[in-house]
């Protein structure tokens, strides 16, 4: 992931509607969910819930699946993966962390 990659992604995240939704699909898991369950849900009208659905697209983090008449949104988990894998490169001093030991860890004094 670039650094303009991030800072896309991150300036997508940095809003409270745009980072619920984002946490909604993750739990949702690979089967995602329809616009009109993230606003129930979430209780946001079908026009602002359509705006921060395509900012959270544009920066990558979601995807849109139709099926039939209904459309499926679901989170790019490789994306988010390489987001935190930016954010977390060189939290070792640019050292890699010991196989699946999480960055907390590892970089502990």
């Amino acid at each position: 992931m670039t650094s303009a990659e991030t800072v896309k992604a991150l300036a997508a995240l940095a809003h409270e509607t745009r980072l619920a939704v984002f946490r909604m699909l993750v739990q949702a898991g690979p089967d995602g969910l329809t616009p009109g369950g993230i606003a129930e849900t979430l209780g946001i009208a079908a026009s602002p819930l359509s705006f921060h659905l395509k900012e959270l697209s544009h920066a990558g983090l979601i995807g849109a699946r139709p099926d039939g008449r209904k459309i499926y949104y679901s989170a790019h988990f490789a994306a988010m993966n390489d987001l935190i894998a930016y954010l977390t490169a060189n939290c070792c001093g640019g050292q890699a962390c010991e196989a699946n030991q999480p960055a907390d860890v590892c970089c502990t004094p």
